[in-house]
């Protein structure tokens, strides 16, 4: 396999541009070749170029989402950032008391600790009253290990003891060190596979979002289409929590800032 090209490496950062918004500098070369080199071995192909030809060809749509899949980073643990929990649970005892439905969208869960987190915390706040989690992504690959709710325990170091307790299994025998979510909960958790840089499909409306640490793969226009799709799913009044790192200035003034990293739609 020859090394890749410039060139090479331009037409792929045009590929995961067009296919998934993301700006990948020249930095990330080594991530492609990492990631892809596999893929092209698999197909046998001897060049980066040949691989690109191949998914642009006539069966190439199911290798476009591998290597769509492989180039986007997935990154994410129970509970991170603890504001934004304190929030959801502050939300939801409101909910409960006056009797009303909740619905929170993860619209980049990843592998699905996130969708899981917030589904712990309206477990235990909303009582009987009726709650919902969507969780969405744009790979297909890390969606089905959200549905399986199957995590190393490492990645468990922020779960609540009660929580980690009451909705979770610890593995014993062949799976010890891994942790699985209760099925009781993991049915209430939807996942499906949307992509932020198009028109969305019909998810209906929500309470809060989270669009966390997703805007820094971004380019300016990008970041506001994004932002413009997915505030337009708020309710009025609902709230928007993007990551510690991001911001929505010169982005959307569609909503308000309230807090660090977190925003509600008059």
């Amino acid at each position: 396999m020859t090394p890749i090209t410039a060139a090479e490496f331009q037409r792929f950062q045009r590929f995961i541009f067009d296919s998934a918004g993301i700006t990948m500098s020249d930095a990330k070369k080594p991530l492609v070749c990492g990631r892809l080199s596999k893929r092209l071995a698999a197909h046998r192909c001897d060049s980066f170029g040949a691989y690109f030809e191949l998914l642009n060809g006539p069966q190439g749509a199911a290798e476009a989402q591998v290597a769509i899949d492989l180039l986007t980073t997935n990154e994410t643990y129970f509970f991170r950032e603890p504001k934004h929990f304190e929030l959801l649970r502050r939300l939801a005892t409101e909910a409960a008391a006056q009797g009303r439905a909740l619905r929170v969208w993860s619209a980049a869960s990843s592998s699905g600790e996130e969708a899981y987190s917030i589904a712990m915390v309206l477990a235990d706040c909303m009582g009987s009253a009726p709650w919902e989690v969507l969780g969405s992504d744009i790979s297909q690959r890390v969606l089905q290990r959200a549905r399986t709710g199957h995590y190393m325990m490492e990645r468990a170091r922020h779960i609540p003891p009660a929580y980690l307790k009451r909705y979770c299994l610890r593995g014993t025998g062949t799976q010890e060190g891994t942790l699985l979510v209760d099925k009781a909960l993991r049915q209430r958790v939807q996942f499906a596979q949307v992509n932020l840089n198009t028109a969305l499909p019909q998810l209906g409306s929500f309470d809060l979002v989270f669009l966390r640490n997703v805007m820094i793969y971004f380019n300016g226009d990008t970041k506001r289409q994004v932002v413009a799709r997915v505030v337009a799913l708020l309710k009025p009044g609902g709230h928007l929590c993007i990551g510690h790192s991001e911001s929505l200035n010169d982005v959307s003034n569609a909503v308000t800032a309230v807090a660090p990293s977190i925003y509600r739609k008059p």
